[in-house]
């Protein structure tokens, strides 16, 4: 049996990368990061670990696979977006959204696509 162990994103700067998403996630470096890759780890504990390796391949507008992040409800989903914009994250003009959507699409500073989903919807 084999369990998932890191998500891996591709980035241009790792550094920057992991600034953005330690702040985001409130995780920290399994261990120093190297120039090309790091693993951040859930500061709390528990969870899945994000990496973060150098890519010379640009980000897909529509990823195939993408983080989602989960908000309790609308409130807090506002709460998050915007402080994920304060941290670097970039609003993305999505033209798939629905009719009344649970989701915004957010792109890192890298410009990997994800979501914050508000739950309770």
């Amino acid at each position: 049996m084999v369990t998932v162990g890191s998500v891996v994103l591709g980035v241009s700067n790792v550094r920057r990368a992991a600034a953005f998403w330690t702040r985001a996630l409130d995780y920290v470096p399994r261990e120093p990061a190297q120039e090309d890759w790091v693993v951040l780890v859930p500061r709390a504990g528990n969870g899945v670990q994000v990496a973060l390796g150098t890519s010379e391949t640009p980000p897909q507008p529509r990823p195939r696979v993408h983080l989602d992040l989960y908000a309790r409800d609308a409130a807090d989903q506002a709460a998050e977006v915007e402080r994920l914009v304060g941290l670097g994250a970039d609003r993305v003009a999505w033209d798939l959204y629905p009719a009344d959507p649970d989701f915004v699409v957010l792109a890192d500073p890298d410009g990997n696509r994800f979501c914050v989903i508000d739950t309770s919807h």
